[in-house]
């Protein structure tokens, strides 16, 4: 009696998503500390707050931390640190956490 196998072989498509998810730095644990914290390697978050020093990647994040944690100070955009200006990324990395090993 024969059954309903699984096919034997995999597709391309199958193959090449899984060399993605075992090569790509998804930005967890060490390999994604510096591009979480934006300090010394120029990781992506970019904007950093003035009053308890969290960062957030763009305008909109930072403006929603600081409804949220903030809420008796007013929101201006021109007291914010841009740690981008500040911390130059290393340019013979690459960008950091983008690509974490490139094993075959």
């Amino acid at each position: 009696m024969t059954g309903k196998a699984k096919p034997k072989k995999h597709t391309a498509k199958e193959i090449a998503s899984k060399v993605d998810a075992a090569t790509t730095n998804r930005g967890g644990g060490k390999a994604g500390l510096a591009d979480r914290s934006g300090h010394d390697k120029g990781g992506h978050a970019k904007l950093e707050c003035p009053l308890c020093k969290t960062t957030a990647p763009d305008i909109k994040s930072m403006q929603i931390h600081h409804d949220a944690r903030h809420p008796k100070v007013p929101f201006d955009e021109s007291k914010l640190i841009n740690l981008h200006v500040s911390c130059a990324p290393e340019t013979s990395k690459g960008r950091p956490g983008v690509r974490g090993s490139f094993k075959k």
